[in-house]
């Protein structure tokens, strides 16, 4: 009779301390540091299933059992641990969000919103499959070599039908891996010159400066060079102005000086002598050429920051003051 109540109440006494333990994890997680508390978040459980695990193992000393009900009340005590190990590893594949949040905060990207369910359930997966394996084959002595080979083979099929999608699966991890591009950015790759507007679990979206969208797979852009148009440091401008073939070397020398004169006027200069990889980049004009009809004059200059609409104003201020001092000097710009 007295061993009875000694596993009634170490049953209780489990249950107890178990409940106890799972809410003390769980207020002591929501108020921790993000990784650390979901670790402890995730173990409540666990851990209330382990202890009453422990108080229930504890009761049962006591009690004489024949040898065939040892062995199964042993299995079943084994079971029940393994259960609340397999249960904590099952819960921390969670911590795959957290890995796919950090990296979304740089890819600004709903790729990562995507993967993340995919890994997370294929280690969710993977995990309940080894938990199964390993209750039979180390607490019911199963033999479980013909499970793998089917397993194996099964593997083998679903591999060799999902290739193209693999293929993108990895093409879209790569994507997120290596940044080579997020959304808003401006790329040219496999003849595709456009605006990012979405990266897919298959495919990346793009709308081609013609209002086009254009989705390419993955797989793709891993294999293609990309230019990020987005990434460069500044937007480079080459134009040649074509003065007659009669102008004189005194209005030449006088064009190209008052040219350089009004690209270094203040409310232009700042954005066409930028500061690249820490050096500044001056414009260069230059006397570049002779035509049958004309001698050309060529000026070269980089714009920063390479905002393309801020660029195209600044160019049209450029212009009218090039053409004013140009007209004021008399020199006449011809077509060629």
């Amino acid at each position: 009779m007295t061993a009875w109540i000694i596993l009634l109440l170490s049953i209780f006494v489990g249950m107890v301390v178990g409940k106890i333990c799972s809410i003390l994890l769980q207020r002591v997680g929501t108020r921790a540091w993000a990784t650390a508390g979901k670790l402890l978040v995730d173990l409540a459980g666990p851990a209330n299933l382990a202890l009453l695990t422990l108080g229930l193992h504890v009761g049962l000393l006591p009690i004489q059992m024949s040898p065939d009900l040892q062995w199964f009340v042993t299995k079943v005590l084994q079971f029940l641990y393994s259960i609340a190990v397999f249960w904590y590893v099952f819960n921390l594949a969670s911590l795959v969000d957290v890995l796919f949040q950090r990296l979304s905060r740089k890819t600004n990207s709903s790729l990562d919103k995507l993967i993340a369910p995919l890994v997370r359930r294929s280690l969710r997966v993977f995990l309940v499959v080894i938990a199964v394996l390993f209750v039979f084959q180390s607490i019911f002595e199963k033999d479980i070599g013909a499970w793998l080979a089917g397993l194996g083979l099964a593997g083998l099929a679903v591999t060799l039908a999902a290739q193209d999608s693999l293929k993108n699966l990895f093409g879209s991890i790569t994507v997120i891996l290596d940044q080579s591009f997020k959304i808003g950015d401006r790329i040219i790759c496999t003849g595709c010159d456009g605006i990012i507007e979405d990266i897919g679990f298959r495919s990346t979206k793009v709308r081609t400066l013609g209002g086009h969208l254009v989705t390419i797979p993955n797989a793709n852009i891993v294999n293609s060079p990309i230019e990020n148009v987005s990434r460069r440091p500044a937007i480079r401008r080459n134009f040649t102005l074509a003065l007659s073939l009669d102008t004189s070397a005194e209005k030449v020398k006088q064009a190209l000086q008052l040219i350089k004169t009004v690209l270094a006027e203040r409310e232009l200069y700042e954005h066409i002598h930028p500061k690249i990889q820490g050096e500044t980049v001056e414009p260069r004009v230059v006397f570049s050429d002779y035509t049958p009809k004309t001698l050309n004059l060529d000026i070269t200059y980089w714009y920063a920051p390479p905002n393309t609409g801020e660029y195209m104003a600044h160019a049209e201020k450029l212009n009218m003051r090039i053409l004013e001092e140009l007209n004021r000097a008399g020199i006449k710009l011809v077509n060629y």
